[in-house]
């Protein structure tokens, strides 16, 4: 698999450290306020890449995928949050990570294997602090703060390609009085009055925002990982300052914190950055009373990860309109008398072709819905699609949509009930035969009326009837 490293602005071969595993780990929210899609989207990305990872079109299994995303459950936002709303920002926090959670799991999203708080992993924090003190990249002040001295590394820049005086004069930076030089950052900030504190060396004090996920990747994955992810707006500084860390806490001599830096792009609402001032955040909830979770994720993965995406109507829509027909193309049933002549195998190939090119989930849609025309065609021709079928189950699977099938359980390590693959699909056609039935002898007893109110709901199931010298004929409503 070929993925775009940020760091070398170029598509690579992902080569795993250590053979057949993978080692993966995603920025999460700072859960100051509800998430919105953009949070999402980010998620969406990466649970589709773990998904591919450990299918990678192999039907023994692809890659031992370790999938870290954590929670920055104390930061100056939720500081700056409870001081405005007069309550306990860890409160704040827990309220809003309760609610985050449950969200994902209404959009599918598969659970990290680990999602460590900040707040229960302050020692490993204070300790990668301590290495990069002792290596002399950091400095504490008389106040008790311990700032990154960003100086003492020569290639510091590397990942956002820009050097520290193009940084100096065109980013804002954090104010400090005791500060060697402005670019510096806090590694470790001194308690104020009302504020979360913990004991360490310096005293009484809270870890800063980015030795946070340097401190985090490196307990549960190592000093250095396979693929470090995250939205495309923390490149820099969060991202360039992991690196920075990272590095100087070994010494300076890893060569990098990550072999692969991954990074999706933003969420636009009507072609308009989303922002609280414009008020045109969508949150999460409300896109899940708006439109469904399938939808939501096929929005997303129709565009490629490193582009913006522009939400609007009509694009939910077209993307509610598409799940429709994959799940059209599941539903009916495909148990024709006459062979099929879908090349299934072909779209397949094309398929984990798209996946592989830097997770090319446009391509990738494509090829399904190509699928789903054949299936459909054939279907109608009276051929037996139900392999056909089985195929876009799975490759719908792989990207996450529920579509009424198991396949995204098992890949979460669930195991469904027996049964539970035809079970949806089983109901929906027994309803199906019922309306059918109720409608034949509706018109048998001139209840015409109520015959075209059937009508009605048996187009809402995506089927029309038609009715001929041999009795009435269901088929899929094109």
């Amino acid at each position: 698999m070929k993925l775009r490293n940020t760091l070398t602005s170029v598509i690579e071969e992902l080569v795993p450290i250590v053979p057949g595993r993978i080692g993966i780990y995603v920025c999460g929210v700072t859960p100051y306020d509800a998430a919105h899609v953009g949070h999402a989207m980010s998620l969406i990305v990466y649970d589709v890449l773990v998904r591919y990872l450990r299918w990678q079109g192999n039907p023994a299994g692809g890659y031992a995928v370790t999938y870290v995303s954590n929670y920055t459950d104390v930061d100056d936002k939720l500081i700056d949050r409870g001081a405005m709303l007069g309550r306990d920002p860890l409160d704040i926090a827990n309220e809003n990570i309760a609610q985050w959670e449950a969200e994902q799991t209404r959009l599918g999203l598969l659970k990290p294997d680990v999602r460590p708080r900040v707040t229960q992993e302050i020692a490993p924090i204070i300790a990668m602090t301590q290495r990069i003190v002792d290596h002399g990249y950091a400095y504490v002040t008389p106040s008790g703060d311990v700032y990154y001295r960003v100086r003492a590394k020569a290639d510091y820049g590397k990942l956002s390609h820009r050097n520290i005086e193009d940084l100096r004069t065109g980013t804002r930076f954090e104010p400090g009085e005791e500060k060697e030089f402005p670019l510096d950052f806090a590694l470790w900030k001194a308690a104020k009055p009302g504020e979360p504190a913990w004991p360490s060396p310096w005293g009484l004090g809270r870890p800063g925002w980015h030795i946070e996920c340097s401190a985090m990747s490196d307990r549960y994955l190592g000093a250095l990982l396979d693929i470090h992810g995250g939205g495309i707006d923390l490149v820099f500084p969060h991202h360039e300052n992991e690196v920075a860390q990272a590095e100087a806490a070994t010494g300076g001599d890893a060569p990098t914190f990550a072999r692969l830096w991954m990074h999706n792009g933003m969420v636009q609402r009507d072609g308009e950055k989303m922002s609280k001032s414009i008020g045109n955040v969508v949150g999460v909830a409300e896109a899940l009373e708006r439109w469904s979770p399938d939808a939501i994720r096929l929005y997303v993965l129709n565009s490629h990860y490193h582009a913006a995406t522009n939400l609007t109507d009509e694009a939910m829509g077209a993307a509610t309109a598409a799940v429709e027909r994959l799940t059209r193309a599941l539903e009916v049933r495909g148990d024709g008398s006459a062979p099929s002549t879908i090349d299934a195998a072909s779209t397949r190939a094309r398929f984990v072709e798209a996946m592989e090119n830097d997770l090319g989930t446009p391509q990738a849609l494509a090829a399904l819905f190509d699928l789903v025309r054949d299936i459909n065609r054939a279907r109608d021709a009276g051929e037996d699609v139900r392999a056909a079928q089985d195929t876009l189950r799975q490759l719908t699977g792989v990207l996450g949509l529920a579509l009424s099938h198991e396949f995204a359980l098992r890949l979460e390590g669930a195991t469904a009930p027996a049964g539970t693959l035809t079970l949806a699909v089983e109901r929906r056609e027994q309803r199906i035969e019922r309306l059918v039935a109720e409608r034949t002898e509706a018109r048998g007893s001139r209840n015409f009326a109520r015959a075209d109110a059937i009508r009605d709901e048996l187009d809402a199931l995506g089927v029309t009837v038609e009715d001929t010298a041999q009795g009435p004929v269901v088929r899929p409503r094109r």
